[in-house]
């Protein structure tokens, strides 16, 4: 697991500060509250004066309000209250007096009297409540001001963090206290392993080498398809050397801002080095070295990322003691300055398992899952053929689902049949119900396959027949080479071709020339892509031989945008694919009609069985023969 800096965890004292910074808000509310209320002057006057002023008609008392038991006095000509008395608690102001003398009158008399004596308002005395409401709408708006710009800091100062993190690496760091992986732990592959062994004892022990004269390699390339355990050759070199590994991909040093690459690769090649002797794995290093072309520029961001990595690898300080060792599947467009010697000084290849290592694979993965006693792992792992360590993962644990779904204790032969089929083609479609006449179609489809594949002399054998549907197919057909072959020659590809035509073919001959469907559209796009292939990759074509036309698509020519060959030539390699493709459907037809009882009889056992295996095939294609049409002169 990649090691993370623990967060500081916040103080006790947090709350504390929080109280604290509330009380002195209210505080501060309070003094603004008593510097905006208005001021006035008190004077303690008796009550009888009041009495006397208010009842005299040339008084200079111009309103009296009462607030509970206090009077308050405002005298004509003023606006403000300039005398206070203190209300007998006794009595009522009408007891004591103080009558309203315009109380019974209207029109002009009251005018005439509310110009001679005061006014009497009445006003509810405030409570504590509308001082706290009164304090509240002056703290309320200082507590939100205060927490928005407490905010902006905070955002500014992450903003400020994460602009500052821009040039850091984000390499994960495997160290010593985790889980190793070693070379025990990885099946298969015993050449790149040898490889590998060689620069876990340089970290091992340098100076038996340097004795010598030797210098240990800089880097170390893994070159293999997706899926064949380059990541886990490399943390396995990391496991036996027991030293620092530095994990990153390529695609982590890009970023939209120019230089920030550069920077991140020197961040990760220092940190390396104060954990040498070290081992940095850079994942799909093609996303950050790439071939440069004339349309690029020192200023371009990818190219500035590879710069820095070049520099790293071979600068003048080569005894760092850190070792790269960087994966991809796209060797053809990395750029020719990182695979010289001084950088990338070993190129390993990890190859697709054989089968003897696919065995061993399966082996790894079945190991701690509970299987039956007569689970055929050699079976499956002749079945395999092409399949990387992945896939063989994937259906050990595909066939573990299986078994869990259909309440089985133990994985038996049919969930490996089942994990294997769903894995290579799809899953099967039981929703789908065909009529009579469409699993009529499907059966001669597949029986045609059968029939072509098993007669032509370098096809290989049929392994099984099915016309339940799976995946995108209406049925399947397999065929299964009996060992590993490295190479193909022009005789297997062009059975190849003409059985992957015999699905349209045994459609056409029995039922009628017009009766083309689309079941056979996969099989047609296979025909054409080999054909293609073998004639502009592999310079089999008859007026092409030996002649190839590699494209765009090979990634040979990176750099053009158009074609490298002729208009001319572009014709003629149309005309060698369809001369491919005409010879495979004479001789998937010519193999059909010397065949026709051995397709009917194949056909009328799918559509009963619906699935047949290799030893149920047997027998019901002994009778089958190869006509002289369909041989290969």
């Amino acid at each position: 697991m990649p090691q993370t800096a623990k967060k500081p965890q916040p103080k006790s004292s947090n709350l504390f500060r929080w109280i604290a910074f509330i009380f002195l808000l209210f505080i501060f509310g309070g003094l603004i509250a008593t510097l905006v209320s208005p001021q006035t002057t008190i004077d303690e006057v008796p009550l009888s004066d009041v009495i006397a002023r208010a009842n005299d008609e040339n008084g200079n008392i111009a309103k009296i309000t009462v607030l509970g038991n206090d009077l308050r006095i405002t005298l004509k000509g003023e606006d403000r209250v300039s005398q206070v008395s203190r209300k007998d608690p006794s009595g009522t102001l009408y007891e004591q007096g103080l009558i309203d003398q315009c109380a019974n009158l209207n029109g002009d008399e009251l005018t005439e009297c509310q110009k001679k004596y005061p006014t009497i308002e009445y006003q509810e005395v405030s409570s504590f409540w509308d001082y706290a409401l009164n304090i509240a709408i002056i703290v309320v708006p200082v507590i939100v001001i205060i927490i928005f710009f407490n905010s902006m800091m905070r955002q500014a100062q992450s903003m400020n963090n994460q602009s500052m993190g821009f040039g850091k690496a984000k390499a994960k760091l495997y160290g010593p206290d985790k889980k190793k992986v070693l070379f025990t732990d990885v099946a298969g592959n015993e050449a790149a392993k040898q490889d590998l062994a060689e620069v876990v004892d340089f970290l091992k022990e340098p100076k038996k080498y340097e004795k010598l004269g030797a210098k240990i390699p800089r880097g170390v390339l893994l070159a293999g398809e997706p899926g064949t355990g380059k990541t886990l050759m490399a943390r396995a070199v990391a496991g036996e050397a027991s030293v620092p590994f530095f994990s990153i991909s390529g695609s982590e040093f890009a970023e939209m801002f120019v230089g920030v690459g550069a920077s991140r690769v020197r961040d990760l090649f220092a940190k390396a080095k104060k954990n040498a002797p070290s081992i940095i794995f850079i994942d799909e290093i093609d996303a950050v070295a790439h071939k440069r072309d004339a349309r690029g520029g020192a200023g371009r961001e990818d190219e500035q990322t590879l710069n820095q990595i070049l520099v790293e690898m071979d600068g003048f300080d080569n005894d760092s003691g850190v070792i790269v060792i960087a994966a991809t599947n796209r060797v053809d467009m990395l750029d020719k300055a990182l695979l010289r010697p001084g950088r990338f000084d070993r190129h390993v290849n990890v190859t697709l398992p054989e089968r003897k290592d696919r065995l061993e694979i399966l082996n790894v993965h079945f190991k701690n899952k509970p299987k039956a006693k007569n689970v055929d792992l050699d079976s499956l792992a002749a079945k395999t053929a092409g399949s990387s360590g992945a896939d063989l993962a994937n259906i050990a644990n595909e066939a573990a689902i299986t078994a869990a779904r259909e309440g089985h204790k133990e994985i038996t032969n049919a969930d490996l049949t089942e994990a294997f089929e769903r894995v290579a083609i799809g899953p099967e479609r039981k929703s789908k119900v065909m009529n009579d006449q469409e699993r009529r179609l499907t059966a001669f489809h597949e029986a045609g396959h059968a029939v072509v594949g098993h007669v032509l002399p370098d096809s290989d054998p049929v392994h099984k027949v099915t016309i339940i549907p799976r995946g995108r197919t209406g049925g399947v057909t397999w065929f299964l080479p009996p060992e590993d072959r490295s190479y193909k020659s022009i005789y297997e590809l062009k059975d190849i071709l003409a059985r992957a035509m015999g699905g349209r073919i045994a459609e056409k001959l029995i039922f009628g020339t017009d009766a083309v469907t689309t079941g056979a559209s996969s099989d047609l796009k296979n025909v054409a892509e080999l054909s293609k292939e073998m004639v502009v990759e592999e310079g089999m074509g008859s007026q092409t031989r030996n002649l190839v036309f590699p494209d765009q698509s090979t990634g040979y020519y990176t750099i053009t945008t158009s074609k490298p060959y002729s208009e001319k030539t572009a014709e003629l390699i149309d005309q060698e694919v369809k001369l491919l493709s005409d010879e495979a459907a004479k001789r998937a037809e010519a193999v059909l009609k010397a065949n026709i009882p051995t397709l009917n009889r194949l056909a009328e056992a799918l559509l009963e069985h619906e699935t047949l295996e290799e030893e149920e095939l047997k027998p019901l294609l002994k009778d089958a023969k190869l006509p002289a049409a369909a041989k290969l002169h």
